[in-house]
This record gives C-alpha cells, sequence and structure tokens, in this order.
C-alpha cells in the first residue's frame, strides 16, 4: 500500500461546500449525539442492522447546492492575474482566460454542495451557515425523490454555525428532534448526508465525547463522534437509534483535511434555539453579561482559596454593562447562573448566550474566600471574551520572584485609565514561568491594588508562596497565577 503522505500540522476544517468537478477532496466537520437505542433491533452477528432507520429517516434529509456570483481578486477583473505562470505566458501574447475579450474575464462563479435536514412540514430547512456562505447567493434544495425547490436564507448564525432556509412546499417529511443531554458516550450514530455530491450516503459510528469546546469557540458545546464526515456532508443530520436528530455534522480535526476518525456536531439544541429565533426575530438575540474572562487553574483556585478549579474567573469588567450595575469585579468567579453550575470558564458564555437580553438572572460569586449571590440584568450580546494566560518563559535566576519592574507613568496611567501599577521590564524564574512579559503592566496582587514598588513588595511578602497577579495586556486584562519554589 502506498505511504500516505500527511501534513504535520492540526487543522479544523470547514465541512463546507464541495467545489463541483473535483473527485478527491478534503474532508470537512460534523458530530452527532445518541439517545435511546430502541428504532435498531441488532442484525445479523449481533451488530445493529441499521437499514430500517435509514428507511425512515431518509426522505428528509435533502442535498443543497449553492450558486455564488464573486468579484475577481484582481483589480483589472482578472481571477488568474494571481496565477505565477499568468505574467509570463501573458508577454508572449498567449491568450489566456480572464483576459479581457477571453472566456473566462470579469465576475467568478463559485459552487458548493452541502446537506440539510427538514425540520417542519412547510419547508424549513436547517443547515450549516458556512454551506451557504455570505452575500447573494442561489440556493437550491433537492429530495430523495428528485424534486428541487429554490430556498431562502431566513437567517444565519456564524456562532454557532446554523442557517435556516425556506422552500415553498407543504406536507413534506421531517426528522425527529431528539434530547442531546440524554446521549451517552460510546452509542452508536448515523449520519447521513451528501459526500462528494453522493445524495443520501449513510455512514455509522459511535459516540466519543460531549461538550468538547473547540479553540476560538464557546457557544457550542459539541458532540465528538468517530463517524465518517467528507465535503459534502456539512449541515446533515445526525441520528440515534431512535431516528432521532441529536447533531448537525459542521467539523472535523485532521492532519490533511480529510476524515481522521474525530468529527463534530452541533447539538440539536443549541441549533432549534437558533432556528427558532430566526423565525420569530430574523436574528439571534443573545444575553450580555459584559465581562472578559479566563479558566480557574489549579493554582488560581488555591490562590483565590476554592476547594477545587471551576467556574469562570473575571479579569475585567465593562463599563456600564450589566457586570458593572451588578457590582461584579475583577477577581470574582462566577460558580453558576440561576442556579447551573459554571463548571469550566467556557460553560459561561453558553449559559449567558442563550439568555435574552433584558433577562434577570442570579449569579453566585466566589469572592474573599466565601461564596455571594448577585442579581443582574442582561444587555445584548456583544460577546463576552475568553481570555488565557501565555504559558512558557525562559528560567534564570534573580530575586525572590525574579520580575524587574517601574512604575506607570502619569501619562501611560491616563492613556490605560489606571490609578497606577508596574509594567515588567524583565521576568525571569518563577515570575517567566508564570508567563509575564516585559511590557505586561501589573494592576494588583491578590486582588489588592499596586500603584508603587513599595505596593508590591509589602503584598509580595504577606502572600506566601502562591498567589494571583492581575496583568493588563495590551487591551486585554487576565490574572495570572505565580507560585514560588
Amino acid at each position: 500500500m502506498r505511504n500516505l503522505i500527511l501534513a504535520s500540522s492540526l487543522a479544523l476544517a470547514l465541512a463546507a461546500c464541495l467545489p463541483e468537478g473535483f473527485t478527491v477532496s478534503s474532508s470537512h466537520a460534523s458530530d452527532t449525539a445518541g439517545a435511546p437505542a430502541t428504532a435498531v433491533a441488532p442484525g445479523r452477528y449481533g451488530l445493529p442492522d441499521f437499514g430500517d432507520l435509514v428507511e425512515e429517516v431518509g426522505a428528509a434529509v435533502v442535498n443543497i447546492s449553492v450558486v455564488k456570483e464573486t468579484s475577481a481578486p484582481m483589480a483589472d477583473g482578472n481571477p488568474f492575474a494571481d496565477d505565477p505562470f499568468y505574467d509570463f505566458l501573458r508577454r508572449f501574447g498567449v491568450p489566456l482566460p480572464g483576459m479581457p475579450g477571453q472566456p473566462g474575464a470579469g465576475p467568478r462563479i463559485s459552487r458548493g454542495i452541502g446537506s440539510g435536514f427538514i425540520v417542519s412540514p412547510d419547508g424549513y430547512v436547517l443547515t450549516n451557515a458556512h454551506v451557504v456562505g455570505e452575500g447573494e447567493t442561489e440556493v437550491t434544495v433537492r429530495m430523495i425523490d428528485k424534486r428541487e425547490f429554490k430556498a431562502k436564507v431566513v437567517g444565519t448564525d456564524r456562532r454557532t454555525d446554523i442557517a435556516l432556509l425556506k422552500i415553498d412546499a407543504t406536507g413534506l417529511p421531517t426528522v425527529k428532534i431528539g434530547d442531546p443531554e440524554r446521549s451517552r458516550v460510546g452509542e452508536w450514530v448515523v449520519a447521513v448526508g451528501s459526500p462528494f455530491g453522493f445524495d443520501n450516503t449513510v455512514t455509522a459510528g459511535i459516540i466519543s465525547a460531549k461538550a468538547r469546546r473547540l479553540p476560538d469557540e464557546n457557544y457550542v458545546p459539541f458532540i465528538q463522534t468517530d463517524v465518517a464526515i467528507n465535503p459534502g456532508n456539512s449541515g446533515g443530520p445526525l441520528f440515534n437509534l431512535a431516528g432521532e436528530v441529536v447533531g448537525i455534522n459542521s467539523q472535523i480535526y485532521s492532519r490533511s483535511g480529510g476524515f481522521m476518525g474525530i468529527s463534530f456536531a452541533i447539538p440539536i439544541d443549541v441549533a432549534m434555539n437558533v432556528k427558532d429565533q430566526l423565525v420569530e426575530f430574523g436574528r439571534v438575540q443573545r444575553g450580555k453579561l459584559g465581562v472578559t474572562i479566563q479558566g480557574v487553574s489549579t493554582e488560581l483556585a488555591e490562590s483565590f482559596g476554592l476547594d477545587k478549579a471551576k467556574g469562570a474567573l473575571v479579569s475585567s469588567v465593562e463599563p456600564g454593562s450589566a457586570a458593572e450595575k451588578a457590582d461584579i469585579r475583577p477577581g470574582d468567579v462566577v460558580l453558576g447562573v440561576d442556579g447551573v453550575e459554571v463548571a469550566d470558564s467556557a460553560d459561561l458564555p453558553r449559559i449567558i448566550g442563550e439568555k435574552r437580553p433584558g433577562s434577570k438572572v442570579r449569579l453566585q460569586l466566589w469572592r474573599d474566600g466565601r461564596k455571594r449571590e448577585v442579581s443582574a440584568v442582561l444587555g445584548e450580546m456583544g460577546g463576552e471574551t475568553l481570555a488565557g494566560t501565555e504559558s512558557a518563559g525562559s528560567e534564570s535566576t534573580g530575586g525572590r520572584l525574579g520580575l524587574a519592574a517601574r512604575p506607570l507613568t502619569s501619562q501611560e496611567a491616563g492613556q490605560l485609565g489606571v490609578a497606577g501599577g508596574l509594567v515588567v521590564e524583565q521576568a525571569t524564574g518563577p515570575s517567566a514561568r508564570a508567563g509575564l512579559q516585559p511590557g505586561d503592566v501589573i494592576l494588583a496582587l491578590n486582588n489588592q491594588p499596586v500603584r508603587t514598588v513599595d505596593d508590591f513588595r509589602k503584598l509580595l511578602a504577606a502572600a506566601g508562596n502562591r498567589f494571583a497577579l492581575l496583568i493588563q495586556r495590551g487591551d486585554a486584562r487576565l490574572f495570572v497565577p505565580v507560585r514560588i519554589g
């Protein structure tokens, strides 16, 4: 067997539209969730037989084709001008596509395919936002019985990668909606879609994990599966063995861009919430608390006196926001919202985002070594920002903390909007291991303001060997746990 040459870096690949005419392409994402297994009985040799399930659900799964007219990338209207051989051939007078008067000049037509499924008899169809793309597009929905309908894009939500389409038809077959919360890791799931344009292709696997967090994604607790997902599967349904949709295939994790056994699906409850808001409001409304947050590591938990690493640590509060009005402060750890536990910092944006603007919420906080509760009236989403600490740094010697710093000048403090602080000039030893960098501004130690070097020395002497520094790095504020020894 020929050896496959794999790319060296890992990449998240959207299972987006497959360009027409391609027979080989990179894989794209998907995922699933399971539910009570009641519709599939063991077949020969004790293995599940998916035949009855596919016959039951197949009619509600559709192929989606998208045609979009795009402008040529070059100012002269030539879509081929960035080709390395274009200028060489043009100098010798070779007529090329894209040159004035030649075929291919002017706007370019891009085509793609994806999958979707019908969620109401009157023609609402769910798919991925990246399938339909942005701007003016012509979207066609084709059913398994070969009927085709021009679709209207009711709305899209980029944060969750959900799009809602509407076709002019009635009495359509629909899928059953399941409950992803009831799914279990290890359960069988089935994907139906159009990989590479092959309609109603069925692949099967198991749920590998639940509530996966992907980089730069705070609003979707993805379902991870090992179901084979490829270009064209995007937007298709993921069924449990009861024939219920528990997810929408969306992304894969891959070295090469092709399917490698790790797929991700958007839980169907997230998608249906988006669908309902798009139908009612034409857009998705999300609550906004107005804080910048970061994760709580074991070191930070010990610094704040928590029994374990949990919750979302507030590193800054937006002026005039719901959080400021509720007296939420930097250094507070949000442990729950309306009695729902915030086990991980990534939970908070999703929980708050599911609330409507104007909603009143009760927040369970950890402050100064004890629990307390505050109420806040949410604003409308501008977006919670999840801050993270950078690790690494060089190991060296130099004092108990290994830190050289100077006070902010009055002009620098004014530009930052703070009363004072220390600018890090050199970080070695424990401070470097904690991730402090030259240019960071230290604002507080264990929530006590730092304005001068003397302030810092006194607080450091009383802090012991573990403490948290609040720093400003660029436009972001974050807490950095420091351990000495």
